[in-house]
C-alpha cells in the first residue's frame, strides 16, 4: 500500500511539472508577437545582394534562422520545396549526383507517404533532407500544440523509416511570425529561408527553360540562397546547364550545414 501511494504521488508530481512546465512555455509563447510575416526581397543589381524584409529578417535572425550567406564567400546553397512528388525529382537527383552537388531537399508529409524510396535516395546519396510540415499549414494561424504535432510528427515519421534526424526547417509558403519561429528553435530546428527564387512553383508555367535559366543566373549572389521546386519540370531540365553556368562564374556550391 505504501509503495503504491509512493508510485502514486510520484506520477502526480511528475504530472504537476509537465502542467508548469507548459504554462510557462505558454505563457512565454504569448508573449511573442504572432503577426504574420511573408518573407520577401527586392533584387540586386549585377549579382549583388538583394534587400531582404527588414523586419521578417530580424525574426528569423533574432531566433538564428538563416536566410543568406556572408557577403564576401561566394558560395550558392542549393535547396528544393518538395510537396509532392510530380516525376521530376529522380532526374534532379541525377543531374546533382553527376555535378557532384549536394541539395537540402524540405518535404512534407504527403511526399514521404508517397516517395518514400526518392526521400531514402536523398539521404543516402548525401543530401539533407528538411522538415516543411505535415501539412503545409499556415504556421501563423495555427496553435502552438498544432505547430508541434505538424513539425514533430513528421520528424518522428522520418526518424522512424531511416534513422534520419532532422534539423532543417523551412515555413510551408515562407510564413511565419515571431511566436511561430521561436517554437521552432525550441523544438531543435533551425529556419531556413531563401535570397532568390522564381515562379517555378507554380506548374501551370512550364517550357520556359531560358526564362527559368535567366532568373536563376542573373540573380545568383555571394551566399545565395537558391530556392527552387522539384514539382518544376523546367528545373529538371535546366539544372546542369544552371549548375556550369553558376560554377563558371566563380561560385562554390556548399550546402546548408556549411553556412557561413
Amino acid at each position: 500500500m505504501k509503495d503504491k501511494i509512493m508510485r502514486s504521488c510520484f506520477v502526480i508530481g511528475l504530472l504537476l511539472v509537465c502542467i508548469l512546465q507548459f504554462c510557462l512555455y505558454s505563457q512565454a509563447t504569448s508573449e511573442l508577437s504572432n503577426e504574420m510575416l511573408p518573407w520577401g526581397f527586392r533584387r540586386g543589381e549585377s549579382h549583388s545582394q538583394p534587400t531582404l524584409d527588414t523586419k521578417a529578417e530580424k525574426v528569423i535572425q533574432k531566433f538564428d534562422g538563416i536566410s543568406m550567406g556572408s557577403e564576401t564567400s561566394k558560395n550558392v546553397y542549393l535547396t528544393f520545396d518538395c510537396g509532392y512528388e510530380n516525376g521530376y525529382t529522380e532526374t534532379i537527383l541525377d543531374i546533382l549526383k553527376e555535378c557532384n552537388v549536394k541539395a537540402s531537399f524540405f518535404i512534407t508529409a504527403h511526399y514521404l507517404n508517397t516517395a518514400s524510396d526518392i526521400v531514402k535516395r536523398m539521404i543516402e546519396e548525401g543530401h539533407i533532407v528538411g522538415n516543411h510540415t505535415v501539412n503545409h499549414k499556415c504556421l501563423p494561424n495555427i496553435s502552438d500544440e498544432e505547430i508541434k504535432n505538424e513539425v514533430m510528427n513528421l520528424h518522428k515519421a522520418v526518424y522512424e523509416k531511416f534513422n534520419y534526424e532532422m534539423t532543417y526547417f523551412r515555413p510551408p509558403k515562407g510564413e511565419f511570425s515571431e511566436r511561430t519561429t521561436k517554437i521552432l528553435k525550441d523544438l531543435g530546428y533551425t529556419s531556413v529561408m531563401w535570397s532568390s527564387a522564381y515562379d517555378d512553383w507554380d506548374v501551370e508555367k512550364q517550357n520556359r527553360e531560358e526564362y527559368g535559366k535567366k532568373k536563376i543566373v542573373d540573380n545568383i549572389h555571394n551566399g545565395c540562397i537558391l530556392l527552387l521546386h522539384a514539382t518544376s519540370k523546367d528545373n529538371s531540365v535546366i539544372l546542369g546547364d544552371v549548375i556550369k553556368s553558376i560554377r563558371d562564374m566563380g561560385y562554390e556550391f556548399k550546402n546548408i550545414n556549411e553556412f557561413e
